[in-house]
Parts: C-alpha cells; structure tokens; sequence
C-alpha cells in the first residue's frame, strides 16, 4: 500500500492519516436511515460520499468490512405504523425496500453489511448489563440511564463540556435521572408498543445503545472508522463513545468522519417550508447518475445548496464525459490500467471530490486528443477506472448520451461547464495568495488542457472558450 488516506477526524479537530488497527483491513460503519419514510436528499449525501470512501479503501486495502445500519424501531416509525394501522415491520420493510431502490439508482454499491437494531436485540440487553455491572449505567423505574458523571471525558467529539451543556439547555428533566445529562439506554414499552423482554421489563432500545451494540457484534471493540451526518456529532455520536469506552475500556473509534449538510435554495430543508426533496421524485427529473454527480461537487464538509442549476450543470458534465466515451466505443479498454494518480490523491486527501471530478474533466480531454488505437486504449481504461472510484461513467455511453441531450439548452451550454471554471479559478487565486504556485499552475494547465483561456487582469482573471474547448 503506497498511498496514505488522510481524512479529517472530528475527534481530533484535524486532518489525520488514517491508520487502522490492523494494517491490512479496514473497518467502517456509517449510521443509516431510520426507515419511516422514503429517503431525501439529506439521506442520499452521507450513503453517496461513503460509498466513494469505502471505493478508495478498497482500492488502497485488502481488506474492507462497511457496515451501515438501519434503524428498524423508534417512535417515528411507531407513529407511522399506529396510523396506517399495521405492525412496525411492514412499514420497516416498504422503506427499506424503497431506500435500497433509490440508493442503487444513485450507484451506491451495497455495503457489507446491513444490520438492522431488531436483529439485535440480545446483544443491547446484554452491553446495557456490561454498563450496569461496570457502574456506568443505573435502573431507575423500568429504564435504564447511562450516567454521564462517570466518563469524565464526555463531550470532547462535540467540543461541549456538560456544564455549559446543563447552563441554560432544554434538557429533558426526569425525576428518575440522576443527572440531566444522563441518556436512555432502555425504556419501557406499553402493550401497544413493540417491545422486549428484558432483566428491567418488557420494553426497547434506546437510540445511542443500538449503534454500539452493532458494532461491537459485526466490527469489534473498536472501529477503523465511524460515519455520518454532521447532525449526529451531539448526542448521538457523543454517547456512543461514552458506551463504547466504557463498556470496553478500549477506544470505541479511531477516526470520525462527517458530512456537512444540505439545503435546498439557501433553506435548510423542513417539511415547514415545504422543501424536503426526495431522491425518488428528484430521479424523475434526471438520471441518478447526475444526481450523485451533483452531490459530490462539493466537498463533504461543507454545506451543499441543492438548486435546479446544480443538476442542471451536472447533467451537462456527466453528458460531456459520456460523449467522449461514446466517441471512443469502438475501441477496446486497454487492460490491467488503474485509476489516475492524481484522481487517487485528490480521494486519500480528505476525499476532495471536487478536485477528483476536475481531474477526471483532464482526462475527458485526454481521451477526446488521443490519436492513436493504443492512446485511445489507454485513456479510455484510465478514464473508465478512474470514473470507478467516483461511481461514475460506468453505463452504457449511447444510451447515457440520449437520455442526458434534452438537457442542453443551446449549442454552447453543451460545450462549457461554467461553475467547473469558476470554482477551478477560485482554487486558483486561493493557491497565489498562499503562495502554492505550483498547485496554482497545475490548475492552470488543467483548464488550458480543456480549452479554457484565463486573462489575469488588475480586476481579477477573465477567462474564455478557446477553440478547442472539450468542456
């Protein structure tokens, strides 16, 4: 293994390399969706960028075992279940199913594993009685609450110390807490809740305890990598550390990695505002491809604002890289070629996407000047594996050129990728003013390489479509 991922680990406030516990395989899990109803756009961030996450791990490692969960019971689904009036596991099982559709139409490979909290019900009972013998767990009427005093490092991930948690938050105040920090790790459950016999009485799993529980049956004491949405980093994730060390006396996770949000226009996506959008009525405008697409222009942590134009734009790019691909379609995949230094670079740094999919726009060029059969050969397997690892350009290019050509408005809009050149020149000034010539040059040859002429002028840099642009 010669390449070094190094991704920034919420924990530690900085960008590390990763460094799992044993140095041929990789453990991830990635907190998946509570399935009570269909999968939006929020959803579809976190399972598009670790997809591309546990691509570049197999690429770099032997081994890789991704697990990503479902929550199969919980009070919202409960609530939807109560008014369709059927069991939980009818609805559980119509948006999973739907969640599995939309995630594969976006080119989401499954993962591993897929545990789900009701398979897994003994091993909660059983990690709450590890917590309770180990004294950092208390019953009190028919729940049991872990107790945040005896983890001193408690709200180090979310950067919050539990006294200026207690000053001033709308904290859930029960008489049978001994702390209002405490959290639920069981409660209990009336007849017509779903419910488990347990040593404290029939009832559920709280939230946090599922997660842990999970991972320590299917990844171990410890794992190589924890994901999911910035939302989750307080509390869930924060008590799932306390758990999971306490239980173990072990560290629960080696890296942190989340994903920023996504807002729709500039809102943040409610059902208040009316603009929550779902993967499955956002596939009826374009191709799920072109939505991942779109997903991954932005870089994973930070804040991604969904627009018409966003899509727009990536249906125009991802038709550009097909109709190279389509003009090469007689010509074999040279074999044994693997993905793009410099695709693989931008991935293992922080999984930069944005500066992955700009170098996957050099190698459309590259393909498109190919004169040779051999050139064509090599630039198109180059292309094709390093579009593997994105979790693009592996369809059919006739038909992926058919289905994207209603989406051009005009000759020239087929042509550029103005928010591609925008953003690359923006990089561009950032490098000057660091003085990274050198970053700030290669970005330069990458849009000369694609028929883009910058003009640097005492206003800023101007740029235009050279003759030969392939944009």
């Amino acid at each position: 293994m010669n390449t070094e991922i190094r991704l920034y680990n919420t924990l530690a406030h900085a960008k590390e390399a990763l460094q799992p516990e044993q140095p041929d395989r990789v453990t991830m899990y990635v907190c998946g969706p509570t399935v009570y109803n269909y999968a939006h756009l929020g959803n579809a961030r976190p399972a598009v960028v670790f997809d591309v996450l546990a691509r570049l791990l197999r690429h770099v490692y032997p081994r890789v075992v991704y697990a990503r969960n479902f929550t199969d019971v919980d009070d919202k689904i409960n609530a939807a279940a109560a008014a369709s009036g059927v069991p939980i596991g009818t609805i559980t099982a119509r948006y999973i199913d739907a969640y599995h559709e939309d995630m594969q139409a976006l080119g989401v490979l499954p993962p591993d594993l897929e545990p789900r909290v009701t398979e897994h019900v003994p091993a909660i009972i059983a990690l709450i009685r590890t917590l309770i013998a180990r004294g950092h767990a208390y019953e009190a009427q028919g729940h049991v609450l872990f107790d945040v005093s005896s983890f001193p490092e408690y709200g180090r991930l979310s950067g919050r110390r539990p006294q200026d948690m207690l000053a001033g938050a709308r904290v859930e105040v029960a008489p049978y807490k001994r702390n209002p920090l405490d959290f639920v790790l069981w409660k209990p459950s009336t007849p017509e809740l779903p419910g488990w016999d347990s040593p404290w009485g029939r009832g559920r799993p709280g939230w946090h305890i599922e997660c842990s529980a999970m991972i320590g049956q299917h990844l171990g004491q410890t794992v190589d990598i924890h994901g999911g949405g910035q939302d989750l980093i307080f509390p869930h994730h924060e008590n799932e550390i306390a758990q999971g060390s306490c239980a173990h006396g072990t560290v629960y996770c080696r890296t942190w990695v989340h994903n920023s949000f996504v807002t729709v226009d500039g809102q943040k996506m409610s059902k208040s505002l009316g603009n929550v959008l779902l993967v499955r009525d956002l596939l009826k405008l374009a191709p799920g491809e072109a939505i991942r697409l779109a997903l991954l222009s932005t870089h994973y942590r930070h804040p991604l604002d969904w627009t018409d134009d966003r899509l727009a734009q990536a249906c125009r790019t991802l038709h550009r890289f097909y109709r190279a691909l389509d003009r090469v379609a007689q010509s074999e995949v040279a074999q044994g070629i693997g993905p793009d230094e410099g695709v693989v670079a931008a991935l293992a740094n922080d999984l930069n996407t944005p500066a992955a999919l700009a170098r996957l726009h050099q190698l459309a060029a590259e393909l498109d000047r190919a004169q040779s059969n051999g050139a064509r050969m090599y630039a198109k397997a180059q292309f094709l594996a390093s579009g593997a690892l994105l979790g693009l350009v592996q369809q059919d290019a006739a038909q992926m050129v058919a289905a994207l050509q209603g989406f051009h408005a005009s000759p020239a809009s087929d042509i550029i990728d103005a928010v591609w050149v925008e953003r690359l020149i923006a990089e561009r000034a950032q490098a000057r003013t660091q003085r990274d010539y050198a970053r700030a040059d290669a970005l330069r040859r990458t849009l000369e390489d694609a028929g883009i002429v910058l003009e640097d002028t005492a206003q800023g840099t101007a740029w235009r479509v050279g003759a030969e642009a392939t944009l």
